[in-house]
């Protein structure tokens, strides 16, 4: 990116300080709109390893070296570098430069000034050096301009279009808002406000194919609008301008940067309001599940929250979420993801969430001619891919969430089956993974959760199964997968050998071992209940 706001040597040399000494350019005249970040002056013959490049170099050329070879080294050394000039003041080293000096600035491509007449350094260093912050300056108000404009615009209420598109003026090119993974939030282009054809097309031209990792386009700035937490994730979203229509100076990343600052509050603003609005539709969702709102009054207030079913069928669904993933994700995202998910369902649907439970309650209106399992399936899809985007949902959590689906009805039944779903759903969630549960079979799981700090309970495991956990921790192979498979089926030899890839001989034998462990009957009706029972209670109580 271009540097704007500095000084050219072009210019330092017309400032009076060198113009004074009478400056001849020797090598490289169109080279000397190269910008001079700073001043140094100095005769020492390592000067070029003190270098960081951008300088301009004072010097009378004592440093140079006296014959040619370590002349055209010194001069290369120089422009390895990247000093933007050399000007050497002719006096009692040298009455002319050498023309070894000269051909090698010429051949490395550096600018060499000879100065005619004796000036004082600290005098030409002093005067370019405030022309240089002077330049900075200049570039800062500019700045602050647009964060000023930014700002109004925001207090007099408006968003991230209005910034954007100040911000795109300025720039005189196109402006976009991306998530960090490289999502299209908004865009604006220059005079256009907010986003209109124009950068659309821009956007799909040069972005929208990239990866989110891919390098950007040439000249383009891209700044970081920072979310307000530790870590990678305080990231909340991104400012790329694109060159389109022109190039992008120093002047416009620092514009950008202040517009950033003003984005990272309004999106934390929108976010709260989002995230309360949220918890809001949880807080009605609760209180109807637990009974303190009528029925009869229910569709007025679910009304105003912009929920209208109709005279449809109510379908209860909770989901509860890993409590280890909880405090770290956005709520609000979760539920304008999930709400973003179904729309294409075509059904009225109420997100809330309640945070503190770790919980998300949903009821929607069960069209005609869709079944109710269809409409799990599309529901569960939804909850777990907006988990996934608010981050409130990772592999390797220890406890998968859980969804729970509840009988349909209408807002007589709404509230019972809400609340039995969402005990149900804390009882489901150490069950296993499955899209989803449906609340009439997780009766029995229901009432063991509930008698899960009983001692009973866990002694009813350790009579029924405890010796075969202790042949597991000692030896092998490992019998327990064998009972899990043999009560899945319901007694089914010949399905539980397949779903154990075992030949029956061996699978009639690992039973028969079993049965010697517990001393039970595995072809009894109640010695078979009694241990699927136990194997139930164990997830609730181990």
């Amino acid at each position: 990116m271009e540097t704007e706001g500095g000084i050219t040597v072009r210019q330092a040399l017309e400032l009076p300080g060198l113009r004074g000494g009478l400056p001849e350019v020797l090598t490289c005249a169109d080279r000397l709109d190269r910008t001079v970040r700073w001043v140094h002056a100095g005769e020492a013959p390592n000067i070029p390893a003190l270098l960081k490049g951008g300088e301009l170099l004072l010097t009378t050329g004592l440093g140079l070296g006296t014959r040619p070879a370590e002349q055209r080294a010194f001069i290369r050394r120089l422009a390895d570098r990247g000093i933007a000039a050399l000007v050497v003041e002719l006096g009692p080293r040298f009455g002319r430069l050498p023309s070894a000096i000269v051909e090698a600035a010429r051949t490395a491509g550096l600018p060499l000034v000879q100065l005619h007449r004796e000036v004082p350094f600290v005098a030409v260093t002093e005067e370019i050096h405030t022309e240089i912050v002077n330049g900075h300056y200049a570039l800062l108000r500019r700045a602050e301009e647009v964060h000023r404009r930014c700002t109004q615009a925001v207090l007099g209420g408006g968003g991230v279009p209005q910034v954007l598109g100040i911000l795109a003026d300025f720039a005189g090119n196109p402006v976009f808002l991306e998530t960090p993974d490289g999502r299209l939030l908004f865009a604006a282009g220059p005079g256009t406000g907010p986003a209109g054809a124009g950068p659309l097309q821009v956007w799909e031209g040069l972005r929208g194919a990239r990866a989110a990792r891919a390098a950007p386009p040439a000249g383009a700035v891209l700044v970081e609008v920072p979310g307000g937490g530790p870590g990678t994730g305080s990231v909340r979203a991104r400012l790329v301008l694109f060159a389109v229509s022109g190039s992008l100076l120093t002047v416009h990343r620092m514009a950008a940067e202040r517009a950033a600052g003003i984005l990272a509050v309004v999106l934390m603003q929108a976010r709260q309001e989002e995230e309360l609005a949220a918890r809001g539709r949880g807080d009605f969702l609760t209180d109807l599940a637990e009974g303190r709102i009528a029925p009869g009054d229910a569709p007025a207030q679910a009304g105003v929250l912009g929920f209208r079913p109709g005279g449809d069928p109510l379908l209860p669904v909770v989901m509860r979420l890993a409590p280890e993933s909880a405090p770290s994700g956005s709520w609000a995202l979760l539920a304008r993801a999930v709400a973003e998910e179904l729309a294409g369902v075509g059904a009225p649907v109420l997100v809330g969430v309640r945070p503190v439970e770790g919980r998300v309650p949903l009821l929607l209106a069960l069209r005609p001619g869709t079944t109710r399992t269809a409409l799990a399936d599309r529901v569960a899809a939804a909850l777990r891919a907006g988990a996934d985007r608010a981050g409130l949902e990772r592999p390797g959590d220890r406890t998968p969430s859980a969804v729970v689906v509840g009988d349909a009805g209408g807002w007589e039944a709404a509230g019972a089956g809400l609340r039995h779903a969402a005990e149900a759903a804390t009882a489901a969630r150490g069950l296993g993974d499955r899209p989803w549960w449906d609340a009439r079979r997780l009766d029995i799981d229901l009432l063991l959760w509930r008698l899960r700090d009983q001692p009973d309970l866990a002694s009813f495991v350790e009579r029924s199964v405890g010796p075969l956990l202790a042949h597991d921790r000692t030896a092998r192979p490992a019998l327990l997968p064998t009972l899990e498979a043999y009560l899945a089926h319901a007694g089914r030899k010949a399905e539980a050998a397949r779903e154990l890839h075992l030949n029956r001989q061996t699978l009639y034998n690992r039973l028969a071992r079993i049965g010697e462990l517990l001393g039970t009957d595995l072809d009894d009706p109640q010695s078979v209940l009694a241990l699927s029972l136990a194997l139930r209670a164990r997830r609730h109580t181990g």
